[in-house]
């Protein structure tokens, strides 16, 4: 693990530096403005909890907290949290009592909480992050030895072969749903369709909705509406049970904003989640229309000035563009209209001198940011779309290795905003945008004007 952490000394990025030289044992001193850089990549209701975290984190490791004296409140509120959020926050709030002294505010509900998420043998939800968190909290009670001795051991049988710790055990129901949308638009056959449909359709909870990977109970937006994309495209008709089911997962968190939160209902709807659902929704035609026309809604209020997003749960502004240009074409109104043109102008006008588009305004290009990017271009009807297209799938297929896989940059965050990397993301996605790129030019449309696969004769996914 010291090895692993060792490679990261010097790393270009400011807080891996950080975090690596602390864990090793060094003096560090943390540099207030490159963390409010860092802290200002995620969603602004989130803001005080993402703090606390990080303050937590550099508490742990020997480093001052980036903010003088105890955190705000509201850091710790329980309102609007899904069941992660809340064990998450608590432990959070163990590690900075302690350092602030008053570990004696910490209440029994609470440390039972905590420790309801452990049991020998099974990361809790997953999560190795939270996993880790709490046994650092139980660590600063006394009494729980033996249970922190144990999940220590419960830990480090998820260590990577290159030393590493994971922050999750796997994604494999999310990388399996996104998986079947590129394959579809990249013209698999039935049988690989078929396979994945029937692994999502045995995954999908009692709720009708679905997690990021098996064993996790807290199903979310961005899972269920990737899978009801699935669902539909393979087989709508089969699938008819399920995907109503799952429908009514996401209008049982839907917003009275027209949005759509990540997790719960309550919780702030977000631009990516809301895009991600009108996406699946437009799939229901006529029976959706309000429904998505009030995301679509939701989407344009939270449009910046230059056609992006607030921060989801990508790196990369591109994604939620991507998937915004998508469900306003899929459903042609003024509204989607007026949606669209701005991603589709923040693509043209910001593409790198290389053919690819970078993670952020002036980053450097990376191939999954432009898969995001060429997606939102096949949305483009004019004269420069041709141009970038061409240069951009150059860039991006110039980035595949002798084995067919594509290599890029970390891009998934979690939690927001930490990076990860889940390797496979990179061909799943780069699959997508050229499945779309062929079906941009060699059309094959039905009398609504839908793109079919030409191997079922079925629209290709949304996403």
């Amino acid at each position: 693990m010291a090895d692993y952490l060792a490679r990261y000394r010097d790393s270009p990025e400011r807080l891996d530096r950080l975090l690596a030289r602390a864990a090793l044992g060094g003096h560090q001193v943390a540099d207030p403005p490159s963390l409010e850089v860092f802290l200002s990549q995620a969603p602004d209701f989130t803001g005080a909890r993402k703090r606390a975290l990080l303050d937590a984190v550099l508490h742990l490791l020997g480093v001052a907290p980036a903010t003088a004296g105890p955190p705000h409140p509201e850091a710790f509120s329980p309102r609007g949290l899904h069941p992660w959020a809340r064990v998450q926050v608590t432990a959070v709030k163990v590690v900075l009592a302690d350092a602030h002294g008053a570990l004696g505010d910490i209440n029994e509900g609470e440390v039972a909480l905590l420790r309801s998420t452990q049991h020998p043998g099974t990361v809790w939800e997953g999560n190795l992050l939270i996993h880790l968190s709490v046994l650092h909290a139980l660590s600063l009670i006394p009494g729980h030895e033996h249970l922190v001795a144990q999940g220590i051991r419960t830990a480090l049988a998820h260590q990577r072969p290159d030393g590493g710790m994971p922050f999750i055990c796997d994604e494999d129901t999310w990388v399996t749903a996104t998986a079947g949308l590129a394959l579809h638009a990249a013209g698999a056959g039935a049988p690989v369709l078929d396979a994945i449909a029937r692994r999502l359709v045995a995954l999908q909870q009692s709720g009708g909705g679905w997690s990021y990977t098996e064993g996790a109970e807290q199903s979310d937006v961005d899972c269920t509406s990737a899978a009801i994309e699935v669902l539909h495209v393979v087989d709508a008709r089969a699938h008819r049970a399920p995907i109503r089911r799952a429908i009514g997962a996401l209008r049982a968190v839907r917003g009275h904003d027209g949005g759509f939160p990540t997790y719960s209902a309550g919780a702030p709807s977000e631009a990516g989640m809301a895009a991600a659902a009108a996406n699946a929704l437009t799939t229901q035609g006529p029976a959706e229309h309000a429904t998505v026309e009030a995301a679509l809604d939701y989407l344009g209020a939270a449009q910046r000035a230059d056609g992006s997003f607030p921060p989801d749960w990508s790196s990369s502004r591109y994604h939620t563009v991507f998937r915004a240009a998508l469900a306003a074409t899929r459903h042609p109104s003024a509204v989607g209209h007026a949606l669209a043109r701005p991603c589709q102008a923040l693509v043209l006008d910001s593409q790198n001198s290389d053919g690819g588009w970078g993670r952020q305004d002036g980053a450097p290009s990376d191939a999954l940011s432009t898969a995001y990017a060429l997606i939102t271009l096949t949305t483009v009807t004019g004269p420069q779309a041709p141009a970038a297209v061409g240069t951009g799938a150059a860039y991006l297929l110039a980035q595949q290795r002798q084995n067919g896989s594509i290599r890029s940059v970390p891009d998934s965050i979690g939690p927001r905003p930490f990076p990860f990397t889940v390797p496979v993301l990179a061909d799943v996605f780069a699959l997508l945008a050229l499945g779309h790129l062929v079906h941009r030019t060699r059309p094959d449309t039905d009398r609504g004007g839908q793109v079919r696969h030409r191997a079922r004769g079925r629209p290709i996914g949304r996403m």
